[in-house]
């Protein structure tokens, strides 16, 4: 007899198969097992091949059902693959196993699987491309930015703590008399890294004081279980920092940077504004035009893709267990998008086959080496050694999707 493949539930990126495997080919695989533990096999008081077959099972006995396992489920794999015409984009995921002795053993495949996407429109849409323009004060608000990261912090002697000082302070819990194990904390009054009623009782300390008091989480505290709760803590001052800014003159533009004067400082420092404005319109664009293309072709976001993202996200930001329900309440939609996205330019890149080549790929690198100043051969060294080569590839085959969609719509620059 055959192995039996029957699909059991389907959708745009997933199977299900049930799998059974008759009794004569578990014993063929069962006697291949065996003959090869009986070969092989070192028993004490037998020569190498000659313990009895009852001996070897009995001391092998997990092995060979192992082995069995692996033989009939990467046959079954095969024949599925082959009667159901798969595609898998993983491997497939075991369940309901059932192994029991003289019985057939029976199985189901759970298989992800590329879904069959095609554009039927991909062109006539009209999109919108606005590059915000870098005003004066923005330009002003990066300068001073810089000059925050260039401060020192000077001790300040006898003084209350005031907005926008440092200050480094020890805060131990109090249990009754009992305090608990004092933490030290440093921190930027004003800046809402403290709870704001910590914050208010620092600033009523000077330097070396200590209080006893009792502070409240705000409704809002990011830490659920401790919204609106009080709690008794032990506050000691230790130091006030207050922050000194250096002169905004052309000795600081030379200072950040090879700039002659302050205004060839500003002058970059606009372009650098006005670059980041385009890449955030043409991102836009981009966005409005897959929004549109998603809608026009009706492209599914099948669940087990999605489940697929949602799992890759958790795992990316460490969500325990007993808070992923939650998670992927919060995070469905955005992975929804993430899966819908892949799929429209996955399906253009293969029709068109706009997928980057090893000489798009090349020609990159040699770019991105003369602009770094490095040789090609290190910087290709580098980017394989950080598994970054895949992720260049994408992105190198995303913008010949994009330009060959874009070149199909039209784009109206707006007024600012």
């Amino acid at each position: 007899m055959s192995i039996v493949v029957e699909k059991t539930g389907e959708d745009a990126a997933s199977k299900s198969l049930r799998v059974t495997v008759p009794l004569d080919r578990v014993r063929e695989a069962e006697d291949r097992a065996l003959k090869y533990y009986t070969t092989r096999a070192r028993l004490p008081g037998f020569r190498p091949g000659k313990a009895p077959v009852g001996v070897v099972r009995k001391r092998f006995g997990d092995a060979i059902r192992q082995s069995v396992l692996e033989e009939v489920i990467r046959e079954s794999w095969e024949t599925a693959r082959q009667s159901e015409s798969l595609k898998p984009i993983a491997d497939p995921s075991i369940r309901n196993l059932k192994f029991e002795a003289d019985s057939p053993i029976e199985f189901e495949l759970l298989v992800e699987v590329r879904p069959e996407i095609k554009l039927e429109r991909e062109g006539g849409f009209r999109l919108t491309r606005t590059v915000a323009p870098v005003a004066d004060p923005t330009v002003e608000e990066q300068v001073q930015r810089l000059r925050e990261d260039r401060s020192a912090w000077l001790p300040v002697e006898n003084e209350r703590p005031v907005p926008g000082q440092m200050v480094r302070v020890e805060v131990a819990p109090l249990d009754g008399s009992n305090a608990g194990s004092a933490q030290p904390y440093t921190l930027v009054i004003g800046e809402r890294q403290a709870i704001p009623e910590l914050e208010e009782r620092i600033m009523t300390l000077l330097p070396g004081e200590t209080m006893e008091t009792e502070v409240r989480f705000p409704d809002d505290h990011p830490d659920a279980s401790r919204r609106g709760q009080t709690r008794k803590v032990r506050v000691h001052l230790l130091e006030v920092k207050r922050q000194e800014l250096p002169a905004l003159d052309d000795a600081f533009a030379r200072e950040v940077g090879e700039f002659e004067n302050l205004g060839a400082l500003r002058a970059a420092v606009r372009q650098d504004l006005e670059r980041d404005a385009t890449r955030e319109a043409d991102a836009n664009v981009r966005q409005a035009l897959l929004a549109q293309l998603i809608e026009a072709n009706r492209i599914p976001a099948p669940d087990s893709l999605v489940h697929r993202v949602l799992h890759g996200f958790a795992h990316m930001y460490k969500i325990p267990d007993d808070q992923m329900a939650g998670f992927e309440a919060q995070f469905r939609p955005i992975a929804v998008q993430q899966v819908q996205r892949d799929l429209v330019l996955e399906a253009a890149a293969e029709a068109h086959g706009l997928k980057a080549t090893e000489a798009d790929l090349d020609e990159r690198i040699a770019t991105m080496a003369a602009a770094r100043n490095l040789p090609t051969g290190e910087l290709y060294a580098s980017l394989q050694k950080s598994n970054r080569l895949a992720e260049l590839e994408r992105a190198i085959t995303e913008e010949k999707v994009f330009n060959h969609l874009l070149s199909q719509s039209t784009v109206e620059e707006a007024s600012t």
